[in-house]
Formats: C-alpha cells, structure tokens, sequence
C-alpha cells in the first residue's frame, strides 16, 4: 500500500483539529506518547484528561503533566487551535506567511501575529537543523554568497552577506556572514561543507582556494557568459536565492538584518522537507522540549 506524503488540505487539517481539546490530546501524545513513565512513581502509565484544565493524570500516583508546558502555548491567551492553525499554514505555504495575514486569518492584533510568526520560525529553524553538507561520499555542494537588503550604492557596502550551500539531492544551509570577503566565507565553509566534498562554486575570488584546503573545486564563470560546465553548475543555489528574494518582496517586503537569518531558517525548513510535507507540522510540534521535572 502507498503511503500519501502530500500535505493535507486547509479544510482537512480543520476537520481534524476542529477544537481546543482535539488539539490539547494531540499535543499530548505527539510530545508524551499515548503512554510514558510517569516522572513521580516511574511506573509505565497511562495518563487521563483533568476536567476544566489543560493537564493530564497518572494513573497511579497523579502526577500532573501539562503538555503546553515548555512551548509557546504555555503562557498564552492565544487559542491552542489558532496556533495549531498558523503553524499549519507556515507548513502548507510556499513563500511565507506574513503577520498580517496571521492578523486578518485569527483575528488577533498585529503584535501577537508578529511575535506568533517570529517563534515558529525559531523552531522551525531549531527542528531543521544543520548537518555539515557533502563530504567524500556526498553529493556535489553548490556554494553562494547573497546579497540582502541595503542600496546599490558605490562606495558603500550596506547590504547584508549571507552565505548558503546546497548539496544536490539533499539539503540546503544559510548563514549570515558578517561580510563578503574571505575572512569572513571561509569559516563558514568549514563551518558547513564537509573537507574533501565536490564543491561548485562561480569564479569568485572568496572560493579560489578551495582546492589548495582539502575541497575538489570547480567553477563556472558567469561574467563570460558560462553557467554550465559539465557536473559544475551553481543552479541549484541560485534557484533558491531567486525564491527567496522573490518571496521576501512579494510576502514580507522589508525584513531587517536582525531578524533575516529567522526568515531564512523558514525557507530552509520547508526546502529541506520539500520531499515529505506531510511530516512538516508534527516535526514542528515535537521541536518542543519536555521540561525538566
């Protein structure tokens, strides 16, 4: 039997979270599991609803566990199922969610859909991660710089540097870098692209001495007009930093530098997962840590 990976629709995720409690037991088990050993008497146990309160009860001894606890939720007057319903559309977007589109879709004011957007995209970027790309046995890791924000100015350089890499079939990593030249991208090279990976990069003179540090270099010279040469494109990258710009105007016009690496760990997420939607939403929720007892 196949198994569907596609993401459900508006109207079925609603279906099946269509209140409060329907989301407070799912937060449960996707946290707690149906069972678990309870932190008080350590007995394997199930644990049953608290009438009138968002918490749950050993069977044996209890014990009381809230599982909005440790999340956004705790603390909240936000509804469980408005925030269940804002992460689901972070999931199913394509080119972001903006803060007033949370505003106008829950019916919130500005500041709460800002704050509720700015954490979903933390722990988006929390569950996503970031594995060192490539190595001897990886696939080829197309590398970039992009340029954020600022003005084309000559003589200033205002614009924020981010650095990103790609390995083809698999995932892609941004980080902001505090400027363009190579003091600054080489760290995150090593920081991110494991020695001894196939790496492609253009002719910039930052990447020239990839070969001489452990890297099989090649490059593509895109001011002579070559954006091909056999295995050595940068296409890929470059495909990714087309969609995020063309989303970062369309969605969120204006992004500061302070928050740009939050937006980008947003896109990384949905790239990365870009083969399994359908397990986007429950990752996010299991992103949140147990407490400590």
């Amino acid at each position: 039997m196949s198994t569907n990976t596609k993401l459900p629709t508006i109207r079925q995720f609603l279906e099946r979270f269509p209140d409060d409690e329907t989301c407070l037991d799912h937060l449960m088990i996707t946290r707690y599991g149906k069972r678990h050993t309870c932190a008080k008497c350590g007995k394997e146990a199930n644990f049953h609803r608290v009438k009138a309160r968002r918490c749950y009860e050993c069977d044996f001894c209890g014990y009381q566990v809230y599982p909005t606890a440790g999340t956004p939720f705790e603390a909240t007057r936000t509804s469980l199922r408005d925030w269940y319903t804002v992460m689901f559309l972070f999931c199913s977007s394509r080119n972001g969610v903006s803060a007033k589109e949370v505003q106008r879709t829950i019916g919130v004011t500005y500041k709460t859909a800002w704050r509720m957007c700015n954490l979903i995209r933390q722990y988006m970027g929390y569950v996503d991660g970031d594995a060192p790309l490539g190595g001897v046995d990886g696939g080829i890791v197309e590398a970039d710089k992009m340029f954020y924000g600022g003005k084309d100015k000559q003589g200033e350089d205002d614009k924020t540097v981010v650095f990103g890499a790609i390995e083809r079939g698999g995932e892609v990593i941004t980080r902001i870098v505090p400027g363009r030249g190579r003091k600054h991208v080489m760290p995150a090279i090593f920081d991110w692209i494991k020695p001894g990976s196939r790496v492609a990069t253009d002719e910039a003179g930052v990447f020239k001495e990839l070969s001489e540090l452990g890297y099989l270099h090649g490059t593509v010279n895109h001011s002579a007009g070559e954006y091909v040469n056999g295995q050595v494109h940068t296409n890929n990258i470059e495909a990714f930093w087309s969609h995020v710009k063309r989303s970062m105007r369309g969605t969120y016009v204006s992004v500061s530098e302070k928050w740009l690496q939050t937006y980008l760990w947003e896109f990384e997420f949905r790239q990365n997962l870009r083969k399994h939607p359908h397990l986007m939403f429950d990752l996010l929720l299991q992103s949140f840590p147990r407490p400590e007892r």
